[in-house]
């Protein structure tokens, strides 16, 4: 695998996410004004495997559109050279999630990566398509919004 462009520090500027919902643990990839692969990987320790499922432990299809989210949300505070560790008032939020289509379970062993194309960017509201991927081959895909606002 390719030395990444952000490590976990890095990434942990950029989001206010921590252990155990911070599920980017690097940047390989960032195109500015287009897109960003991120990759998470996935171990038998991460914690909701314990109840989903304990004689089959699958990553829930949430979780996995969470992590989509949270690379598109890297891919836009970095854009806009915001730092979620100096600039706290400045949060991302969901706003919609469209198309969302699961195709192959996630397993612990897996690396997932997951890449977001910018699809329209209007003020303060970002519209990526993602796409998660596990040895090239697609396990699930989704059309997002968020907004990024400041208190």
């Amino acid at each position: 695998m390719q030395s990444p462009l952000m490590d976990i520090q890095q990434i942990m500027r950029f989001l206010p996410h921590r252990y155990p919902f911070l599920l980017v643990d690097k940047i390989l990839e960032l195109t500015p004004d287009s897109s960003i692969v991120g990759c998470k990987n996935v171990t038998v320790n991460e914690p909701f495997f314990t109840g989903h499922f304990p004689s089959f432990p699958v990553m829930p299809g949430v979780l996995i559109i969470e992590a989509m989210a949270q690379t598109g949300g890297i891919f836009a505070m970095e854009s806009l050279n915001i730092k979620a560790a100096e600039d706290p008032d400045t949060k991302m939020f969901f706003m919609s999630i469209d198309k969302a289509r699961f195709r192959k379970p996630v397993l612990p062993g897996d690396t997932l990566i997951m890449t977001m194309e910018l699809i329209n960017q209007r003020r303060n509201i970002w519209k990526f398509h993602g796409r998660a991927e596990v040895d090239g081959t697609l396990v699930s895909e989704a059309e997002m919004m968020a907004s990024i606002s400041s208190n």
